[in-house]
């Protein structure tokens, strides 16, 4: 069986763009009434026929909507998920409203009740997750049946997911620096309401247990999301901390964490990798431009992004309730020179 006609297939056949497939399906906009014919003639080829969401929308005359709503807007990962989300649904036809919380409790509850009054077709969230979140607005969503694709987990809610395992990746990203010697490892960790900071603190923890190492509370220092923090934590911890102690390695939460504490590292005249390693999570594309290119996990933002549209459509185009779906999609480490051999093994 073929795969599904979608709204870029009739646009290739037609020789149009997809905007322009919509507008004729949606009879809006300026579209000549050759092309509108051209249009309609690779939709009978095809016979292509939208989903019901579209259909009820043909008949109101409004345009098929998703909802995307992720934490920060000028953060490079979620700019790379949002590209992802763009790229499919206008493949499907489908128009993006983007909003961001910007890490505020009241802003994502208020984005999310805005997406509902609007009536779109669907919502992507990345929510905002910590021991005090009141996410009664998801469990809403729940109840009411409004389809909805989160990328990160709620603990409690049963929801179409899909994410990365955040414990094995930064398991693999630890075991990687132990296997080249580094014992005295530190993780600079995320922010509060972000339970990917508390699950690569626990792929973190789990690493120290499982390879024998002493662990202590200590390894794990707050920090947060962004370049500032990574440089404040790092100014304060290598400065306060006693040379003698200094760990050999710093794993952090996030790339922009580990690039700021590149330039605290490098202001503080600590040489990277000979006396710190260093690594960071996402593999943002700055990565390996950095003035220490970064050794990291990367994520694959795009595909998350693409795969979470995917999976919605099939939310909103089932009949009755839709049995959750996750999707775990694989993490990749790629190696630069931000990291060594701890120095004692070079020595030894």
């Amino acid at each position: 069986m073929g795969s599904k006609t979608t709204i870029k297939d009739v646009a290739e056949r037609a020789g149009v763009s997809s905007a322009t497939v919509s507008n004729v399906m949606n009879d809006k906009g300026k579209v000549s009434e050759s092309t509108r014919k051209t249009v309609l003639k690779a939709v009978e080829a095809l016979n292509y026929r939208p989903n019901a969401s579209a259909q009820r929308r043909l008949q109101k005359g409004t345009r098929s909507s998703i909802g995307l709503v992720v934490k920060e807007i000028h953060n490079p990962y979620f700019a790379d998920v949002t590209v992802g989300v763009q790229k499919k649904a206008e493949e499907e036809g489908y128009e993006i409203m983007l909003s961001s919380s910007e890490g505020r409790r009241e802003t994502e509850r208020g984005i999310v009740e805005l997406f509902v009054e609007k009536d779109v077709d669907g919502i992507i969230i990345n929510p905002l997750l910590d021991r005090e979140a009141d996410l009664s607005h998801l469990f809403e969503l729940k109840r009411r049946n409004i389809p909805f694709v989160l990328l990160e987990e709620v603990h409690g809610l049963k929801a179409s997911l899909v994410d990365i395992d955040n414990v094995e990746a930064a398991q693999e990203l630890t075991t990687y620096l132990i296997d080249r010697g580094h014992e005295d490892i530190i993780h600079f960790s995320g922010p509060e309401y972000s339970m990917h900071s508390e699950e690569r603190v626990q792929g973190f923890r789990r690493t120290f247990f499982e390879s024998g190492l002493v662990y202590s509370e200590d390894y794990v220092v707050r920090a947060g999301a962004h370049l500032r923090d990574g440089y404040e934590t790092g100014m304060t911890y290598f400065q306060e901390t006693d040379r003698a102690d200094w760990p050999t390695a710093v794993t952090c939460y996030n790339d922009l964490v580990a690039i700021g504490l590149l330039r605290a590292l490098r202001e503080l005249e600590v040489s990277v990798p000979e006396e710190v390693s260093v690594a960071g999570f996402d593999n943002i594309e700055i990565c390996e431009y950095a003035p220490v290119p970064l050794t990291t996990i990367g994520v694959p933002t795009e595909e998350m992004g693409q795969t979470a549209v995917e999976v919605l459509l099939r939310h909103i185009e089932s009949e009755g309730d839709h049995t959750p779906e996750v999707v775990n999609l694989e993490p990749k480490m790629t190696v630069r020179a931000s990291t060594a051999p701890a120095p004692t093994t070079v020595k030894a």
